[in-house]
């Protein structure tokens, strides 16, 4: 008899099954200590080489992107920053190596002291790096023709201080450059001067920092030609030659010490004030207006260490400046719409000797300011180098028309176009959009 055999099945099992089944592979995290030691020049090296300088073409290549005079002058600053960084992320390294060879509790203290100090310097660099990206980085939003507007406003100023002085000065480079800061007033920040911003490294180009609202309201924007002012007034090299004249004056009017030292704390400001009106001519007094039109306590409190004139004596120096230029009509209107408005200066705490001495002070500083010779100026005036009288008054207000109209103002420079949109709005010429629109328009095409 023959004996029989049962085959056996061969199972095959289901994958997934095979899968829940399968051991699971149990993974090591290995050694802590040798990689921290290497990432530690790896990261530092890494962060280097991030805080790049900027390169063309990278925040857009239009008419509002930064120029390369703006590049160049804020990748010299990284360059010769980043040439410390580059020397302590190679130290860095170095005690990196020589940690992971020997890890002694000396030698990881070596590599960590170098890699705070390597800390410390990716941080100051970064904060200047994001700075100027933030800002470069406007020129590609929504808002970059009227950043670049401002722009040619600023060159415009400039253009007309040293092409007005009487003999040739150094050229300054790059022109200002202009940001917007929503939620603060307008400011500058001038060349050469160390900023808190910058972790005190010199600012190697005027800014000229706009809060939204004046964007939007071109008729304000006066204050384009005050911060830039302030700006002329270094780089003329006016700085000390201004507070000196008018104190010297001051003293030989007959006023009295305490009021000599107030007048020259608030130079700067009156200075650019001054500068201002002769750069816009009249309705540069409005933009001033909408700033110190305020609270009457407000307009008539002393600030013994403010460098603003109170604001009751700001308007009235302005005037008296509008006056001298021959727009007597304008200086008186704006005048009597101040006074009706804030009557009496003693009201508020203002030092009795300033209030007495005003009528004798306020025109010997607009005379010495304004129409006394300067060597910084070639020995002119500033308004001999900054002209506007009739015929650039009379240019503002056709360029009114034309951009209430949206027709092309013509060859009328840049910084008279402000009090064109100032005289636009005022006589109700287009409404305050369209004017807007036009302003930003003809700028941005030039």
């Amino acid at each position: 008899m023959v004996a029989s055999t049962t085959a056996v099945p061969v199972s095959r099992a289901d994958p997934g099954t095979a899968r829940a089944q399968a051991v699971p592979v149990r993974r090591q995290t290995g050694d802590i200590r040798g990689p921290w030691i290497r990432s530690q020049g790896i990261s530092v090296a890494r962060h280097a080489a991030a805080l790049r300088p900027f390169r063309a073409g990278e925040f857009g290549s239009g008419p509002a992107a930064p120029s390369e005079g703006h590049l160049q002058a804020v990748n010299a600053l990284l360059v010769r920053l980043r040439k410390g960084l580059l020397e302590v992320s190679e130290q860095v390294r170095g005690d990196a190596r020589r940690a992971a060879a020997q890890p002694t509790t000396a030698r990881l203290q070596e590599l960590v002291v170098s890699k705070h100090r390597a800390h410390d310097w990716v941080r100051a660099i970064e904060r200047i790096w994001d700075f100027y990206f933030e800002l470069f980085g406007q020129r590609q939003s929504a808002f970059a023709d009227w950043l670049l507007s401002c722009d040619r406003i600023a060159l415009s100023c400039y253009q007309a201080a040293y092409l007005g002085v009487g003999e040739p000065k150094p050229l300054p480079a790059p022109p200002p450059f202009c940001y917007a800061r929503t939620g603060f007033s307008p400011a500058t920040f001038r060349r050469g001067i160390p900023l808190s911003r910058l972790g005190r490294q010199l600012n190697p180009f005027p800014l000229v920092q706009l809060p939204y609202h004046r964007l939007v309201n071109p008729w304000t924007l006066g204050a384009v030609l005050h911060e830039v002012s302030h700006n002329l007034q270094s780089d003329l090299g006016l700085n000390r030659a201004v507070p000196v004249a008018m104190g010297r004056r001051l003293l030989d009017e007959g006023c009295p010490p305490a009021v000599v030292q107030t007048w020259v704390r608030w130079n700067r400001e009156i200075w650019a004030d001054l500068s201002a009106l002769l750069l816009g001519g009249p309705a540069v007094i409005g933009s001033l207006l909408d700033v110190v039109g305020r609270s009457p306590r407000a307009v008539v409190t002393y600030n013994s260490r403010g460098p603003h004139p109170t604001p009751w004596f700001r308007v009235y120096i302005s005037t008296e400046l509008l006056r001298r230029m021959g727009f007597t009509e304008e200086a008186e209107r704006y005048a009597s719409l101040w006074s009706k408005i804030y009557p009496d200066p003693r009201a508020g705490t203002l030092p009795k000797a300033m209030v007495d001495t005003f009528a004798r002070a306020n025109p010997a500083v607009v005379d010495v300011l304004c129409f006394r010779p300067f060597a910084e100026l070639g020995r002119q005036s500033l308004a001999s180098t900054i002209k506007f009288g009739d015929k650039e008054h009379q240019m503002t207000l056709e360029a009114a028309e034309r951009l209430a109209a949206g027709t092309d103002p013509g060859i009328i420079p840049a910084r008279l176009l402000i009090g064109a949109a100032r005289a636009a709005l005022d006589r109700q010429l287009a409404r305050p959009g369209v004017i807007t629109r036009n302003f930003y328009t003809e700028l941005a095409r030039r």
